[in-house]
C-alpha cells in the first residue's frame, strides 16, 4: 500500500548542543559517514548531514537549545532505534567506547534483544535486534 505522502523516510533530525560532542557521537562512535557540514551564518549553527545503511540523520547544533524537559516521556520524539545483528556485541562496543548501555532485556511484543544509550545531549537512543 502507498502512504499519500510517500513510501519512506528521507531523514531524521536531531538537535545537539555541542559541536565536537555530538560530532564525535554519531561519527566516531555511531559510525555516520558525514554527507555534508554547513555553518548557517544567519542562524548561528552548524547543520551536519550524515548517513548510515541508506538512512539519513541531520544532526543541528544549537548550544542555547533547552534541555529535553523529561527522559524519556516527553512530547515529541520519544526516541530512535537502529536495528543490529547482535545487541550484545553492539552494546560491547558501546561500551568499550565509553558509552553507557542499560541492561539487555527482551522486546516484550517482538520478543527481539534490546537496549538503551543515550547521545551526548541525552536523547535515548536503542538497539534492537
Amino acid at each position: 500500500m502507498s502512504l499519500p505522502i510517500g513510501n519512506t523516510v528521507h531523514h531524521i533530525a536531531v538537535i545537539g548542543t555541542n559541536y565536537e560532542d555530538s560530532r564525535h557521537f554519531y561519527v566516531d562512535v555511531l559510525g555516520f559517514e558525514v554527507v555534508r557540514e554547513v555553518w548557517r551564518e544567519e542562524k548561528q549553527d552548524w547543520k551536519i548531514d550524515l548517513a548510515l545503511d541508506g538512512c539519513e540523520l541531520e544532526l543541528f547544533i544549537l548550544p542555547k537549545a533547552p534541555p529535553r524537559p523529561s527522559w524519556p516521556e516527553a512530547a515529541g520524539m520519544r526516541h530512535l532505534a537502529f536495528r543490529v545483528k547482535s545487541v550484545a556485541e553492539a552494546a560491547a562496543r558501546l561500551n568499550a567506547l565509553g558509552v553507557a548501555t542499560e541492561p539487555i532485556r527482551q522486546d516484550p511484543y517482538t520478543h527481539c534483544a534490546m537496549t538503551f544509550f543515550k547521545d551526548p545531549d541525552g536523547l535515548p537512543l536503542e538497539i534492537h535486534e
